[in-house]
């Protein structure tokens, strides 16, 4: 058995698997970092999610999380769905743990927000990203996963304006091996979607949990604003346990009844109240979605636009 301290640095330069070149750091998280890098036998730019060795330090975990990685990178990789992002290979050896995903050209939810001119979407936009998450979110949960840590990192937009989840498979491999991993150290951005559910440790969970968590981005993209808008991941997690959600009118923006209904739904404290399926999210999101415009196809248009796969279906990219 490998030891913790035994685990390789990575570095710029440094190949995995004598096949996987790491060229720079994309992102920083708790649980490890993405790198972009290089298929040097394919040609191809990949992305590499290598897992933070002090995640599997813990003697009585570490077994379990070596296990579950290897079962969840295989369901993961199972998932081939235009709206998650493809798992190429998995690496489980005495000194690397990581995970080899495709590059994604584009721009992740968070980023997009800032570039808002009121730092949020129209309906017509928020619907459109929405939608997109229900059916990779509906193609996850028929093959039995929950992604457990949607939020705004987690969700790209492409150039094209096909929106991706990350981190399928990764993420609930790491948070079902011990309780304290879950929120120990968790910053309020960790936590900012968690249901009530996984908040309070009830275990299993299944896809309602993630729906919770769409609810929450919903509201964030209509509004602009975090559902429970705090700075204290404590009293965040208390606030997404017993207290009511707000309503979008709280904030000052006028939403149509029905999506306000099926936000309230989504935010439900019980999972027995909210939609049962992501399919049924799709259909009440559908009468918002935003007209279909293949004029749009010939003229250049933004670097990404959430709406476009509904605007132009299957249509030429932007030039």
């Amino acid at each position: 058995m490998w030891r913790v301290e035994e685990m390789q640095e990575f570095t710029p330069g440094l190949v995995l698997c004598d096949r996987y070149r790491l060229k720079s750091v994309l992102g920083r998280g708790s649980m490890g970092q993405v790198w972009e890098a290089c298929d040097v036998y394919l040609e191809r730019p990949v992305a590499v999610k290598t897992v933070a060795a002090d995640l599997l330090a813990v003697p009585r975990s570490r077994e379990a999380a070596l296990a579950r990685f290897e079962r969840e990178a295989r369901a993961a990789a199972r998932l081939d769905h235009g709206n998650i992002t493809t798992v190429f290979d998995a690496s489980l050896t005495d000194d690397t743990c990581c995970l080899v995903m495709e590059l994604i050209d584009g721009t992740t939810l968070e980023y997009l927000f800032d570039q808002q001119d009121e730092e949020r979407f129209d309906v017509p936009s928020a619907t459109a990203v929405a939608a997109q998450l229900c059916v990779g979110l509906s193609a996850a949960h028929a093959a039995g996963l929950v992604h457990r840590d949607l939020k705004t990192q987690n969700i790209m937009v492409r150039r094209d304006g096909v929106v991706k989840i990350l981190d399928f498979g990764l993420v609930k491999l790491l948070t079902d091996v011990d309780p304290s991993l879950t929120m120990t150290g968790e910053g309020v951005g960790n936590i900012a979607c968690a249901s009530p559910e996984l908040l309070s440790g009830q275990n299993p969970l299944d896809g309602r949990s993630d729906l919770y968590a769409l609810g929450c981005l919903l509201h964030h993209m209509l509004t602009g604003q975090t559902l429970f808008a705090t700075d204290q991941p404590a009293l965040l997690a208390s606030r997404h346990l017993s207290a009511p959600p707000p309503l979008a009118a709280d904030s000052g923006v006028d939403v149509p009844h029905d999506l306000q209904d099926l936000l309230s739904a989504l935010l439900a404290k019980r999972p027995e109240d909210r939609p049962a399926s992501a399919a049924e999210v799709y259909v009440a999101l559908a009468p918002h979605l935003p007209a279909p415009d293949p004029g749009l196809a010939t003229r250049p248009g933004p670097p990404e636009d959430p709406r476009r796969p509904f605007l132009v279906p299957q249509g030429p990219r932007p030039v």
